[in-house]
């Protein structure tokens, strides 16, 4: 087992660090070894909970080391087998990165803490759920983004339109009315499937199922989801998105910055990139969550975030998980959500953004969140992806039904226990 006890004095080399014992009170402190990914939270809010958590907690000490998300999986695997003072204890990882490292083992269960503690039945199920493998709980939601619509205020009012649609029907109705004049009602890329998944969920859809326990098969060829595909088309094709490329290729920030475009579909963050190629749309664009197929609730989204996962092999599991309770704790999450401009981890704690217009759209869409399907061999179903292949391909006229079969039998093939 790993022993990790420091003495009090101590000279702290980064503001992430600090030692934070009392001086001269002759007292140890054990140290909790965290990894947190760069860009996830601010340098001077790891210090400020850093000071805070050392101050509630007088017998532990934050290692927390920050960590590049290139290269990261097979480097929390490792970590996961390792058993010496270097292996992390608290770890956050990509929420739909967690079924893979349950299903190779060395994560703790934290069903009790979730349940009897942290009050888990307010958790954004996009985040909560990928963090789940079967009964029990191994990842801890932390934040969220996802995707809301980015529209400009001065399109929007030139067309008459006073206010952002409700329902998806509107939204059509507003968007044909936009593309027109030389403007395009909306960019949105033919391969853009983290908004076909959205309209799936919608209509009650998925891209695959688990027709028993570690047997999935895809299902885009379902009623459901061909609604969700036929939706879809409707919308992209008022506008000019290429059919056979994704949201990156080009990326969309410089064709809404550069264009008349009057909408795109993706995280407020991309705001800053917009500004940033026209300075002259500051002050023009504005925000609202992705309509749901009627007025009483959002449409579902593709909800991105991280969870926080502890693995076996630490030897300090009560210090672990009170990093745990504290990041994910309604005091720290108001913070790093104002911070940061990210969702809270509980739809009980959306009021923390309801001042950020951005963010409040996300939170009000995050309450309709998922992920992907909580195979661990999901990540090759990305790497290859059957459903960009499909869209293109119905977008161009093929038959939805025909090529939606063809790409949830790759699916199928992908996720079986194998690899295909």
């Amino acid at each position: 087992m790993k022993r990790r006890f420091f003495a009090v004095v101590c000279v702290t080399a980064s503001l992430l660090t600090a030692c934070g014992t009392l001086p001269g009170s002759g007292t140890h402190r054990r140290t909790v070894t965290v990894w947190l990914m760069k860009d996830s939270a601010s340098k001077d809010f790891l210090k400020r909970f850093t000071e805070d958590f050392e101050r509630r907690h007088g017998d532990l000490r934050l290692d927390i080391r920050i960590q590049e998300w290139t290269g990261i999986g097979e480097k929390v695997q490792a970590a996961l087998k390792r058993d010496d003072r270097a292996a992390p204890d608290v770890i956050e990882v990509g929420n739909t990165q967690v079924a893979q490292y349950v299903d190779r083992g060395g994560l703790s269960d934290m069903t009790l803490e979730s349940m009897r503690d942290w009050g888990m039945d307010d958790w954004l199920p996009g985040l909560a759920v990928p963090g789940r493998f079967g009964s029990n709980q191994y990842g801890i939601p932390w934040y969220a983004a996802n995707r809301v619509v980015i529209y400009r205020k001065d399109l929007f009012a030139g067309a008459g339109i006073k206010q952002p649609p409700k329902t998806r029907e509107q939204w059509l109705t507003d968007t044909e009315r936009l593309n027109s004049g030389g403007n395009q009602g909306i960019y949105l890329a033919g391969q853009d499937w983290y908004t076909l998944s959205g309209f799936i969920w919608d209509e009650d859809g998925d891209l695959a199922e688990e027709s028993s326990p570690g047997h999935w098969e895809g299902t885009l060829d379902t009623p459901a989801a061909l609604r969700g595909m036929d939706f879809y088309r409707h919308l992209q094709r008022l506008g000019d998105g290429p059919a056979g490329a994704d949201e990156e290729h080009p990326p969309q920030s410089g064709v809404f910055a550069r264009g008349r475009v009057a909408q795109i579909v993706a995280v407020p963050g991309l705001v800053q990139a917009i500004e940033q190629v026209n300075p002259d749309l500051k002050g023009k664009l504005g925000f609202f969550p992705v309509p749901g197929r009627t007025a009483a609730k959002p449409g579902a989204v593709f909800t991105g975030g991280s969870d926080l996962v502890v693995p076996e092999n630490t030897d300090d599991r009560p210090g672990a998980t009170a990093v745990v309770a504290a990041l994910a704790g309604a005091k720290w999450q108001t913070e790093l959500a104002r911070t940061m401009n990210y969702v809270p981890n509980k739809t009980t704690l959306a009021h923390a953004v309801a001042g950020e217009a951005g963010a409040a759209a996300m939170a009000a869409g995050a309450a309709q969140g998922r992920a992907t399907p909580s195979s661990p061999q999901w990540a090759a179903v990305e790497a290859n992806n059957p459903i960009k292949d499909c869209m293109t391909k119905i977008l161009g006229g093929a038959d939805p039904a025909t090529e939606a079969r063809h790409a949830s039998d790759r699916i199928t093939t992908i996720l079986a226990p194998d690899g295909g």
